[in-house]
């Protein structure tokens, strides 16, 4: 009996050898795989000495592979991580390049912040000196307005004045005038004579302001009378020290005064000319 018990355990153990042998090989190869630290609380201590059947070693073969294929390298994901690593540093070039943009952009907004503030002062000082300059010509214009047109008419008075005293150069100035024993009136509103002795003023004015060396007049006497034509005529001669005057008259209390006399006449459809020295006849005298 106890050798047939015996034959019986070694036939059972030969049937159930080789794949117990395999299952079991197949078992710590896997093992030897996996990190203990990674199967604790998986399978207890009680569960590992539990005597097992086949479909128990089965389902344990079977638990571990799919572990182990969970823990297995994952290829994809290394492919992606690539993909991932390539883009990032396409990011980065395309960050750095955009820095490197700014940092341009910004270096060239602070010098022309630089370029501005430089044309600013400038715009301002020139227009300080501008303003100061335009005062200045306008207040010795103004008082030597003034004087000229006393001259002039005997007695009248002129006046120049500012629209905006704040901003000279936007509305521009007015030309206000009393002719002898009247009112204060606007340039408009004078007679012809009295524009003309108004225009004259203010020419000589200029002209004591920034002289110029010539002058060309054309019958500016034409609406004075003959008192104020020899006014205007005896000034003109003596200003001839600084300046020529070429003027264009019918009156002979003006051309009477001029150093030399062109006259212009027509004979036969011609137009011929004749230069007289007033001067010589009257040395001939």
């Amino acid at each position: 009996m106890s050798f047939l018990g015996g034959c019986l355990i070694i036939f059972v153990c030969f049937i159930v050898s080789p794949q117990v042998i395999m299952h079991f090989c197949l078992f710590r190869i896997q093992m030897d795989a996996i990190d203990p630290e990674k199967l604790k609380g998986t399978l207890g201590d009680e569960q590992l000495h539990a005597t097992c059947d086949m479909k128990s070693a089965m389902e344990m073969v079977a638990l571990l592979e799919a572990q182990l294929k969970d823990l297995s390298p994952n290829l994809d994901s290394m492919a992606e991580y690539r993909t991932k690593a390539r883009l990032y540093g396409e990011h980065v070039d395309e960050l750095n390049a955009t820095t490197q943009e700014r940092d341009d952009l910004k270096k060239l907004y602070d010098g022309l912040r630089k370029r501005r503030h430089s044309i600013c002062l400038n715009v301002c000082i020139v227009c300080y000196f501008r303003l100061d300059e335009f005062m200045t010509g306008f207040n010795i214009i103004s008082l030597k307005l003034k004087e000229m047109y006393q001259m002039i008419t005997l007695g009248g008075d002129a006046e120049l004045e500012l629209v905006d005293s704040l901003d000279p150069f936007s509305e521009g100035v007015v030309f206000s005038v009393r002719p002898p024993k009247k009112s204060w009136k606007n340039i408009a509103n004078l007679s012809g004579g009295e524009k003309t002795l108004s225009s004259l003023a203010l020419v000589f004015a200029l002209h004591h302001y920034k002289p110029t060396p010539l002058y060309v007049m054309d019958e500016i006497d034409a609406a004075l009378d003959f008192k104020n034509v020899s006014i205007v005529g005896h000034y003109v001669k003596d200003r001839t020290k600084d300046a020529q005057f070429i003027i264009i008259s019918l009156r002979n209390n003006m051309f009477e005064l001029a150093d030399r006399l062109v006259g212009i006449y027509k004979t036969d459809n011609c137009t011929k000319s004749i230069t007289i020295n007033p001067g010589s006849f009257a040395n001939s005298v």
